[in-house]
């Protein structure tokens, strides 16, 4: 992948000042190796008129690969020959964004010991990137670096342009130009960017991501009208992280219209508002309502169908008294995040012997999910179009058969006090249909009555007394003695 930064001059204020703000001589080509390849920095034109710094990263798919064990883009195990055949080569990515900030560290920084003025002085800047990636197109490459004093353009690659009936692929060649921005707050908007605008990283984001984040963006991104989408993107949607982040810039944002230091705007809350109480979001209640209903099922064993990326699969491990946890779903993506929530790769052979994460798809029957006490179906049949849901109901009750199932789905009734939600819309875009109570019971006490089970129903969240609550759980018991007599054998074995 190639980036190139240019700047114009005289003899006076020659554009070779370039040179000193880099920390590289325009004679002396450069090349720094990396964990995932090789940086060149060369000049191709270095007068006293117009300077060109090109940095060309070589990247080694195969390092790269060794380096990710399993993380990132690189090492998803739904994509094996991916791994190796990709765009990671040609495409800035996250990976030119930290070749940036490891080859032109000091010039991020804004630090040049030698000519400590030049820094602080705005330089007529053209940037330009011939392939990058751009989930949202070129109006969103506008939308990102317009407000920051960049001239935009960007240019769609054709998919081939051999056949320009195919279309635009997602790349742009990119060329941004400006005379009022220093050089450290360029690369610093770069360093941000481009993994935003290709939306993924080739590395696992952990806290420490933030202060990156935050140092990187200091000075624009608090005020910028895209902030959202940047944190959300940069810090690969970990809502978690996000948060953490939002919070911090609302600070600065804050401080800044005050014209006071961050610590005082964070410390002009009152200490004992942190001791108020916040409301517990839906999805732990929602988790804690199944871990107790399968603590009083007695269940050592549970499958967790339609597991997405492992919460509830974690919070499982934590007990000890859960003895064999598997995650089950369909979507490799979604496992192999499940994968590093749990950190399988890092975790102890005691631990690591008590969870499996397997994929198959639900509407199947399938031999490795027998012989469980529980399964959980957490927010998963209203996923599924109506006519294969019968599909679904056999696999898990006729032929997986546990003891006991769990059923959890939104309550629509309760839709109307979700004050953001528009009338008529149901939670979540992939929803294909939401009940009320009336339709959830009646659908329950059907595969009840055809599967042999019990069923009762648990509310989860707070009981509307007009519309119920917003979760609303079917807790399916088997009448099949033999079933609920090798369980009883088996807790009893294990109290022995």
């Amino acid at each position: 992948m190639f980036l190139t930064i240019s700047t114009t001059g005289d003899r006076t204020n020659p554009a070779t000042d370039l040179g000193f703000l880099l920390h590289k001589h325009p004679e002396s080509p450069f090349s720094a190796h990396l964990s995932y390849g090789t940086a060149h920095v060369l000049y191709p034109e270095a007068d006293a008129e117009r300077c060109t710094a090109a940095l060309l990263l070589e990247v080694d798919a195969v390092a790269l690969v060794r380096r990710g064990k399993g993380k990132g883009r690189g090492g998803a195990p739904d994509a094996a020959l991916a791994q190796y055949v990709n765009d990671r080569p040609y495409a800035a990515s996250s990976l030119l964004a930290v070749a940036l900030s490891g080859v032109f560290s000091s010039a991020m920084r804004g630090v040049c010991k030698a000519r400590p003025e030049l820094p602080g002085q705005p330089l007529p800047l053209r940037i330009e990137i011939p392939v990058l990636p751009a989930r949202g197109g070129p109006a969103l490459v506008g939308r990102l670096f317009e407000p920051l004093g960049w001239t935009v353009t960007a240019d769609p690659v054709a998919l081939d342009t051999e056949f320009p009936e195919w279309g635009d692929s997602r790349y742009v060649r990119l060329v941004l130009e400006a005379d009022t921005l220093t050089l450290a707050q360029a690369l610093r908007h770069l360093y941000v960017l481009l993994p935003v605008l290709d939306d993924a990283k080739h590395y696992w984001v952990s806290s420490d991501e933030v202060d990156k984040l935050l140092r990187a963006g200091e000075g624009w991104l608090p005020g910028h009208p895209e902030q959202k989408l940047i944190t959300s993107r940069y810090l690969t949607r970990r809502w978690s992280l996000t948060r953490q982040a939002l919070e911090r810039l609302e600070l600065v944002r804050l401080a800044e219209a005050d014209d006071s230091d961050v610590e005082e705007i964070d410390n002009a809350v009152e200490a004992d508002t942190e001791s108020e109480e916040r409301p517990t979001p839906l999805a732990v209640q929602r988790r804690d309502a199944i871990i107790t209903a399968l603590g009083a099922s007695g269940a050592a064993r549970v499958l967790d169908l339609g597991c997405g990326q492992g919460q509830l699969v974690q919070e499982l491990l934590r007990n000890p008294a859960f003895t064999e946890i598997v995650g089950v779903d369909v979507s490799m993506r979604a496992l192999t995040i499940a994968s590093r929530r749990l950190k399988l790769d890092r975790m102890g052979e005691r631990q690591a012997a008590r969870v499996k994460l397997l994929q198959g798809s639900l509407s199947y029957t399938d031999k490795r999910l027998k012989g469980y006490d529980a399964a959980v179906l957490s927010e998963v049949i209203e996923h599924l179009d109506l006519p294969r849901l019968p599909a679904l109901e056999y696999a898990v009750f006729g032929a997986a058969r546990p003891r006991t199932v769990l059923v959890t789905t939104p309550n629509v009734e309760y839709n109307v006090r979700w004050e953001s939600l528009p009338a008529g819309h149901v939670r979540h875009g992939d929803h294909r249909f939401e009940w009320t109570r009336e339709e959830f019971r009646a659908w329950a006490a059907r595969v009840a009555e055809r599967h042999g089970y019990d069923v009762e129903f648990v509310p989860v969240g707070p009981d509307d007394p007009e519309v119920g609550p917003p979760t609303q759980m079917a807790v399916f018991v088997t009448m099949d003695k033999s079933v609920t007599g090798d369980m009883k054998d088996r807790k009893e074995a294990k109290a022995a």
